[in-house]
């Protein structure tokens, strides 16, 4: 691991963003499952279903028919959040909250980070809002929630019509990370390189820092993997991040190892 993402972390100038790789690590449903959900509650074959559309079409086709996300969310969080699933035994988890990471980023709607530096008994602030904006508290780490949060339907990113206005990036949430990302250095976690979402942060990210007067001193961003991609290395590379890839084939494993040298 290079000594520059090692002192990034220990000045507290590292910045994690978590994926859903990461909660997949916990064995929750992924989004096929989700769509199988949707299409058999819709009264479609789930494998013609999957056909039609993007996952973000066919919950945007699940709104429209059921008039809202309502039924959609709630049955989420109940399989997001299964009884069964024991957060203590998450080495992951202990290792992110452990971390020296004043502000974590999450794509995720899910609760397990925030329960996890409950069961580490970190403290924190949630962010999922503009109204949790002013409850914050100074020297307090940071759980933003940037595609929403189970505790509020109309924050939740899911469907083709919230994800295309997240385009805009002009949001509260989206000026805090503009003012966030300056200085500091970023880590992806949990996160697939084919993901257009996530692609579109690496680049929205470039923008923040090309349109900055500081852009000659952006430092430098990070993305681990456990599997090689030298056309996503290259891209990304001219974007400023860098590809950090893992030997170990188990994606669980290879995240696990790399949390350990990094946190210790």
């Amino acid at each position: 691991m290079k000594e520059e993402i090692r002192s990034a972390h220990r000045a507290g100038k590292l910045m994690l963003f978590v994926g859903a790789g990461v909660s997949a690590n916990l064995g929750l449903p992924n989004w096929n499952s989700l769509i199988e959900h949707i299409a058999k509650d819709l009264g479609y074959d789930p494998s013609i279903f999957a056909t039609y559309g993007t996952h973000l079409a066919l919950a945007e086709f699940y709104k429209r028919k059921r008039g809202g996300l309502g039924a959609l969310r709630s049955w989420m969080d109940r399989e997001w959040h299964a009884p069964g699933t024991d957060i203590s035994t998450s080495e992951i988890h202990r290792l992110i909250v452990k971390g020296n990471f004043p502000r974590i980023y999450t794509t995720n709607y899910d609760r397990w980070l925030e329960y996890a530096h409950d069961e580490f008994k970190v403290p924190y602030d949630k962010i999922a809002s503009v109204a949790d904006l002013v409850s914050v508290t100074d020297g307090r780490r940071q759980i933003v929630k940037l595609h929403g949060d189970f505790d509020a339907d109309d924050s939740i990113v899911l469907d083709e019509s919230s994800y295309f206005q997240r385009l805009n990036f002009d949001t509260p949430l989206d000026i805090k990370l503009r003012s966030d990302v300056l200085g500091r250095s970023v880590l992806f976690i949990g996160y697939s390189l084919n993901d257009l979402n996530i692609r579109l942060l690496f680049f929205r990210l470039t923008e923040m820092w090309g349109r900055s007067a500081l852009a000659s001193a952006r430092p430098k961003s990070y993305v681990f993997t456990n599997r090689p991609n030298p056309v996503a290395e290259e891209v990304l590379r001219h974007w400023g991040i860098e590809m950090i890839v893992s030997e170990e084939d188990d994606p669980k494993n290879a995240l696990t190892d790399f949390l350990q040298k990094l946190v210790g």
